[in-house]
């Protein structure tokens, strides 16, 4: 599910890939569901393709999402980003990845991380984990 959820640079929120086209994709906003292209020249990732750092190696973000699912119930994080002081993420983060690496993950990453995970809960988005019998269907079918 996460291979079709996109980060654009520049672009608050997230995007889910709707379709392809020659040069560009189009996509749509999980927050207001408006589409629009995204283009080339534009740097877009897919949060499948994103992972957290810790001391050993990186930790692919569907499992930082899973470990948020099962601290938060399932429920969207209930921490005001804009007031919540940097002792009160470092913490929040260390309860969901113990083992993040202190000196590479910023703050901002993980301001980024909490509002994607509740943007992710809000559109219903809840599923991270990937069946890789789902998977095979779907690579060979292209």
């Amino acid at each position: 599910m996460l291979k079709t959820i996109l980060s654009i640079s520049g672009k608050p929120g997230l995007y889910k890939l709707v379709s392809q086209g020659k040069n560009m994709l189009i996509v749509e906003s999980l927050a207001d569901k408006k589409r629009f292209p995204a283009y080339g020249n534009e740097k877009i990732i897919s949060l499948g393709d994103i992972a957290m750092y810790t001391d050993t190696e990186d930790v692919p973000l569907k499992d930082v999402f899973l470990s948020m699912k099962t601290k938060e119930n399932g429920e969207a994080v209930a921490m005001d980003l804009k007031k919540a002081t940097s002792e009160e993420l470092y913490s929040y983060l260390g309860e969901v990845l113990p083992s993040f690496d202190r000196d590479r993950v910023h703050l901002s990453d993980i301001k980024k991380l909490i509002s994607w995970y509740n943007l992710l809960v809000k559109s219903g988005m809840t599923d991270f984990e990937e069946a890789p019998a789902e998977e095979a269907k779907e690579e060979s079918a292209e």
